[in-house]
């Protein structure tokens, strides 16, 4: 089928209110585009980051009208707050497909192959997760993400209980159960990151020792190992939290970091854990370190 895409610049403080009135009209889904070139600084946990000009985008099915949708919105919000209204149809597409043309099979510390359906690898002494995009991030083809599947996968796993904190689409959780870990619990503020997990999870068969969580459902425990794939400014902010998830001598595995930011969040952790020197792919770093 095809889509009506609309569209809207407005200032930060009307983008929300014209986000949730486009839901009212019908729209089953809205994003926010920056509308300028205005640097990405990393918003409060759980917090929706909106610019100082954010371009409202809209998707409604095609028995939408747009010409009453514009109407209603003009009479709803102040006009000279609204600038570049832009509707177009969008014909309809396999995009997961098209961008599983690009995504291909890697391999991490020649021991586990992350793969798109129909292209895993068999190889000896190897294994392979499967993973298609899909909701949530995460399929190893970002540096935070490799840096992390190329810890698990170079690490003895078998029998460890693991946290993926922040689990975005599973990629961590799986991982760690076919490389050996007993049990992993995954959380995430998102509920379709979740979804995303619980989904990857039976794909790979190891849906029976993945459990999921919201923050606020999840009733903490002490882990072997604790993985952590988010931004610098959480990794802070939870860092009590997160130490508090290690038993002694546990492993801390923190990514979602730049460069200059490493020394901020180690200072955030250093009453709780020892670490080891950063390891760096392109400009992020990961962080390992062990609990007291």
């Amino acid at each position: 089928m095809a889509w009506h895409q609309i569209s809207l610049i407005t200032d930060e403080n009307t983008a929300p209110g014209l986000a949730d009135y486009f839901s009212e009209l019908g729209a089953v889904s809205v994003t926010y585009m920056d509308a300028e070139d205005q640097p990405v600084y990393e918003p409060a946990i759980g917090a929706t980051k909106i610019w100082r000009n954010t371009q409202v985008i809209a998707l409604y099915e095609v028995n939408a009208e747009p010409a009453l949708i514009k109407t209603l919105v003009y009479m709803q919000f102040d006009n000279n707050l609204l600038h570049d209204w832009r509707q177009e149809e969008l014909a309809d597409q396999e995009w997961e497909r098209a961008w599983m043309d690009y995504y291909q099979p890697m391999k991490f510390a020649d021991k586990l192959w992350v793969c798109p359906t129909d292209q895993q690898r068999s190889e000896p002494g190897t294994i392979c997760l499967t993973l298609d995009p899909g909701l949530a991030f995460g399929t190893g083809t970002h540096p935070t993400t490799a840096l992390c599947l190329q810890w698990l996968a170079s690490h003895e796993l078998t029998g460890k209980t693991v946290i993926d904190y922040g689990c975005g689409s599973g990629i961590l959780a799986v991982a760690a159960i076919l490389l050996g870990a007993k049990k992993v619990h995954a959380v995430d503020i998102d509920p379709q990151a979740l979804t995303a997990t619980t989904d990857n999870a039976l794909k790979n068969h190891v849906q029976d020792k993945i459990q999921c969580f919201l923050p606020d459902h999840f009733s903490p425990f002490q882990a072997d190992v604790v993985l952590a794939n988010i931004l610098a400014k959480p990794l802070i902010d939870l860092s009590r939290q997160i130490s508090n998830l290690l038993v002694s001598g546990g492993r801390l595995v923190l990514s979602g970091i730049l460069f200059d930011q490493a020394e901020a969040v180690m200072n955030a952790y250093k009453q709780n854990i020892a670490f080891e020197p950063p390891v760096q792919q392109e400009e992020w770093i990961r962080l390992e370190g062990i609990k007291y």
